[in-house]
């Protein structure tokens, strides 16, 4: 009889182990996106805020101090907003006296235009980013960009577009605080937003068969923090091995030189300690790489193919950055420490030939994934959404055109370079024509 009872009461035991094990991690199981591996994501800001939206926020991203005026502009192209159901008229005109019009990332309707797009040119989703001051109020699950998110979760599964979370590690002080609030925003993103568990067909990207949550800003010279001190071991240890948050597979961003420890990259030998603890590293190509210096691209394919090498000997994927090109004068101009880069159209577009040669250089030297900075982010030149070629110029405001192509090239172009990724087209360095 006692053997009987022992038996039972270990049986017990043991499925009160397997629940714990299995039963408690709060994440879906099945996603109609299993791998980052074949996929072109983009990363999304959603900072962009208007007067009157509900924000409270004035002209967020816009301009300084909640201004948009030709003293506080801090945007260098002006989105296509014809598409758009709402739109906020601004100070600026057009030659025929027209107020110009802007979007606000706030409106259910934008975010909801944006997955559509994305669908529609074949975009296969984005990275939601998510800043270090915003998990300080993680308590509260109502915040704006909380809003945003939610709609973005819920545009992303209706066209069916990749979604995740990246936690950019910006604004963190040097002393007195470090990623702890990062693990309690998740908490609160798992619980309250659901964002791993949208039901039926939800598209939260997966990778090596986890949800994937990326980390940005670990390496950089010009933090203010040290990355020895912050706990972003402990951060990357809590979403990989947490029994009820945990089971992620991880990205890190890091500078484009983090293999070899130097030029935009620190010396110190506990990053590859780091990376080798994640599964994708990110490497941060924007303002590195340049179409006006001799063979651009060699440079580029010679980068990743050893950058590929690095990862590979160290069981990690990789994935490279591709950006259209880069302006921010406007921004600079109430920032000293943007000097590097003031002048309009720094990194040229050239009418996506520049953004089309490191697509095809980066899938021929062997990336198996690429990420595109940024979908959204006109203040510093990278977007890839729809922005007009006729911005409302003057003798006090400047912005800068589209060189003549129309305002949704950059998706077309990004959509068809997902689609040679997967080799559904042929690979062709000749950038395509409509």
């Amino acid at each position: 009889m006692n053997l009987v009872k022992n038996r039972i009461i270990i049986f017990l035991l043991f499925a009160v182990i397997i629940f714990n094990v299995n039963g408690q991690n709060k994440h879906g199981k099945s996603t109609l996106y299993k791998s980052y591996k074949g996929l072109v994501m983009a990363g999304y800001q959603g900072w962009f805020r208007a007067e009157g939206d509900g924000s409270d926020s004035g002209w967020g991203h816009f301009g300084r101090n909640g201004k948009f005026d030709t003293e506080h502009n801090t945007i260098d192209f002006w989105p296509d907003v014809s598409e758009y159901e709402k739109t906020y008229k601004t100070s600026f005109k057009y030659e025929n006296g027209k107020a110009a019009e802007v979007f606000s990332s706030v409106d259910k309707s934008t975010t909801e235009l944006h997955f559509k797009w994305m669908k529609e040119y074949g975009v296969d989703g984005v990275f939601m980013q998510r800043f270090f001051g915003v998990t300080r109020g993680y308590k509260n699950s109502n915040k704006s960009q909380d809003i945003i998110l939610r709609n973005a979760l819920e545009a992303a599964k209706k066209n069916e577009r990749a979604i995740a979370v990246m936690y950019d590690l910006s604004g963190l002080k040097a002393d007195g605080e470090d990623c702890s609030s990062v693990i309690e925003d998740w908490k609160m993103l798992v619980d309250e937003l659901k964002v791993t568990n949208q039901g039926e067909n939800q598209t939260y990207l997966h990778h090596n068969g986890k949800p994937l949550v990326a980390i940005w800003g670990v390496g950089f010279p010009d933090r203010p923090y040290d990355s020895r001190k912050i706990g972003v071991n402990r951060l990357i240890d809590f979403l990989k091995n947490d029994p009820e948050y945990g089971g992620c597979s991880v990205m890190l961003g890091v500078p484009t030189y983090f293999r070899e420890l130097n030029k935009d990259c620190l010396p110190d030998p506990y990053l590859h300690d780091i990376i080798k603890s994640v599964d994708i590293v990110l490497p941060w190509m924007v303002q590195r790489f340049t179409p006006l210096v001799h063979k651009p691209m060699d440079h580029i394919r010679d980068h990743v193919i050893a950058d590929l090498k690095w990862t590979k000997e160290n069981g990690i994927d990789y994935v490279p950055i591709a950006y259209p090109g880069f302006s921010w004068r406007n921004l600079s101009l109430g920032k000293k420490d943007l000097a590097r880069y003031t002048a309009y159209g720094a990194i040229p577009r050239l009418g996506g030939r520049f953004y089309w040669d490191q697509i095809t250089t980066m899938i021929s030297a062997g990336a198996e994934m690429l990420y595109v900075a940024m979908f959204d982010e006109i203040d510093e030149g990278t977007a890839i959404m729809k922005i007009t070629d006729t911005p409302p110029n003057s003798d006090e405001a400047h912005f800068v055109d589209n060189d003549g192509v129309p305002s949704d090239h950059y998706l077309w172009l990004t959509g068809l370079g997902a689609k040679m990724l997967r080799k559904e087209i042929p690979a062709s360095t000749e950038m395509p024509e409509r």
